[in-house]
C-alpha cells in the first residue's frame, strides 16, 4: 500500500467516518465498540485497508462494480480531461462523451436503439417503470399498467423498485409499497422441488408459470415483465434451459414489453457484453450501472429499442406527449467518459474471452471444491459471476444456516478474500456463496479466492 497517509491522517479518517458516515447495509451498533473498515487504496484485484492489510477482492469492489479493476490511469485520465472540458450540462441537451458513448453502446446492442442517462440502477429501473406507466396512459387508457417481476430478483433501492423486488428481506419495513406490481414465481432449478415442479423440462415449466400469472391477472392489464438475465443477489442464479425462449414468446403473445435489468450483469461481466445476449432475446428495454464505468464514475443507462422511443413522439402537439423525466446527474459528462474508456480496456484486453475462460475455469473449481465438501449442495455461474449455494443435507437440500454462511464470509475475509454471501433477502434461503472478480482475473487469483473458501469451510462446519 501506498503510504502517503500517515498514522495521524488514517487515525483521523477512522474516527471521522465513525462519527459520522451512516453505512450502507450495516448494523451500527458495533462501530461504538468497534472501528468501521476504511478501504484505503485499490491495485488490480486487490485492496488495502486501514491497518495495511492487503486482501483480493472476489466480488468487484463489494457489489459487482469494479468489473476492470482498481486502479485504471487511463480511466481516470479520461475522466479528468472531460471534466475540464465540459463537467455538466443538463440532460436535455447533448455532450461529446454522452453521444459518443450512447453510439458505442448500441453498437454491441443489436435491435435497441437509444440511451436514456441517469446515475443509478434505481433509477434507471424507475425510469423504464415510468415509461410503462405513460405508455399504458397513451395507449391503453391507463389499464395495461401492471408490471410482473420474479421471486429472488432484486432491482433497486427506491419504494417503486423495492415493489418490484423478489427478496422479502429487504422489502421488510418499507410498506406499503407502490401498487401495480405483481410476482412471479423464480426459476432456480436446484429448487424446483420445493416449488413442486417437474424434474424434465423445468425451464418450459417455469415461463408457464409466468404466463399463468398474466392469465390471472389479465393480459390486458400487464405492461411489462422485468426480469434479470441472471438473478444476482436472490443467489446468483443462471436460468434453465428453454426459459428464456419461452418467456419472450410469452411477452410476444399478449403485447407486454420484456424489461431485463442487466445492472449486475451488464458490460462483461457474464461473458457477453449483456447477460440477455447468450439466450437468444429480444428485449424492449435494458437497464444497467455497476460495470457500465467500473465504478470510475457515477453512470446508469436506460436502453430502449426505437419502437419503444417512438412511442413517445406519436403526437408533437399533445404538451403531454414525450417522457417527462429528468436525471440531473444524468447530465455529468464524467460518466460516459469512464465508460467510453472503460469499454475500450474490455475491447483491448479481450476480458469477455477472459471471463468465458475464467468463469468456466472458477466453475470447474467449485466443483471440485463441492466434491470435497458435502456442505455445497449446488454450484452455478455465467462468466465470471458463481454461486455456491450450502445446505446442511444434500438429500434433503435443507439450506446451511445463514450464521454459518456469514461465518465462512467472515473467515475468507481474515484471511485477506473479500467474498460475498446472499443475506438478509430470502426468508430461510441465504445460504449461497457469491463470487464476481473482476473481468481481469487469472487462474492464480481464483485458486487463491477458492483456497481460502476451502479452508473456511473446513473449519466453519468441521
Amino acid at each position: 500500500m501506498d503510504g502517503t497517509l500517515t498514522q495521524n491522517d488514517i487515525s483521523h479518517v477512522v474516527a471521522a467516518d465513525r462519527a459520522h458516515v451512516w453505512h450502507h447495509l450495516i448494523q451500527h451498533k458495533p462501530f461504538e465498540t468497534n472501528d468501521p473498515r476504511i478501504i484505503i487504496e485499490g491495485k488490480g484485484m486487490r485492496v488495502w485497508d486501514q491497518h495495511g492489510k492487503e486482501h483480493i477482492d472476489a466480488v468487484s469492489g463489494g457489489v459487482w462494480t469494479v468489473n476492470v479493476g482498481y486502479g485504471r490511469e487511463s480511466i481516470a485520465r479520461a475522466v479528468y480531461d472531460q471534466l475540464m472540458k465540459l463537467n455538466y450540462f443538463a440532460g436535455s441537451a447533448g455532450s461529446v462523451p454522452g453521444a459518443l458513448f450512447a453510439e458505442k453502446l448500441i453498437d454491441k446492442m443489436p435491435g435497441m436503439s437509444r440511451v436514456y442517462y441517469c446515475n443509478s440502477g434505481s433509477e434507471a429501473n424507475e425510469k423504464a417503470f415510468k415509461m410503462v406507466r405513460q405508455i399504458a396512459h397513451k395507449r391503453y387508457g391507463g389499464k395495461k399498467h401492471k408490471i410482473l417481476y420474479r421471486d429472488r430478483d432484486y432491482h433497486g433501492t427506491t419504494i417503486s423498485c423495492l415493489s418490484a423486488g423478489g427478496q422479502e428481506e429487504r422489502n421488510a419495513q418499507y410498506g406499503p409499497y407502490t401498487p401495480g406490481f405483481v410476482s412471479v414465481p423464480h426459476c432456480l432449478e436446484y429448487r424446483a422441488g420445493d416449488q413442486g415442479a417437474p424434474t424434465e423440462n423445468y425451464g418450459e415449466w417455469a415461463a408457464d408459470q409466468i404466463e399463468q400469472v398474466i392469465l390471472r391477472e389479465g393480459p390486458d392489464t400487464v405492461g411489462a415483465l422485468c426480469l434479470e438475465p441472471v438473478t444476482a443477489g436472490g443467489g446468483v442464479i443462471p436460468p434453465p434451459a428453454g426459459y428464456w425462449q419461452k418467456v419472450q414468446e410469452i411477452c410476444r403473445k399478449y403485447d407486454i414489453l420484456l424489461h431485463i435489468d442487466e445492472v449486475v450483469c451488464g458490460v462483461g461481466r457474464t461473458g457477453t457484453w449483456f447477460g440477455y445476449q447468450h439466450y437468444g432475446i429480444e428485449p424492449d428495454m435494458v437497464t444497467m450501472a455497476k460495470g457500465v464505468a467500473s465504478g470510475y464514475a457515477a453512470i446508469a443507462c436506460l436502453v430502449t429499442n426505437e419502437k419503444t422511443f417512438e412511442l413517445f413522439k406519436a403526437n408533437p402537439d399533445d404538451p403531454l406527449d414525450y417522457f417527462r423525466d429528468i436525471s440531473t446527474f444524468g447530465g455529468c459528462t464524467a460518466g460516459p467518459a469512464a465508460a467510453i474508456e472503460n469499454m475500450r480496456i474490455i475491447e483491448d484486453e479481450g476480458l469477455l474471452e477472459n471471463t468465458t475462460n475464467m468463469g468456466a475455469y472458477m466453475l470447474d473449481q467449485l466443483a471440485e471444491l463441492q466434491d470435497k465438501h458435502a456442505v455445497i449442495g449446488n454450484v452455478r455461474g455465467k462468466g465470471l459471476f458463481q454461486g455456491a449455494e450450502l445446505v446442511s443435507d444434500r438429500e434433503t437440500r435443507a439450506p446451511a444456516p445463514e450464521k454459518m454462511v456469514q461465518a465462512v464470509v467472515a473467515d475468507c475475509m481474515a484471511q485477506g478474500v473479500v467474498i460475498g454471501a446472499t443475506n438478509r433477502s430470502v426468508p430461510g434461503y441465504n445460504n449461497t456463496l457469491c463470487f464476481s472478480p473482476a473481468l481481469i482475473a487469472t487462474k492464480d487469483d481464483i485458486d487463491e479466492i477458492l483456497t481460502a473458501v476451502d479452508s473456511a469451510l473446513t473449519r466453519v462446519f468441521a
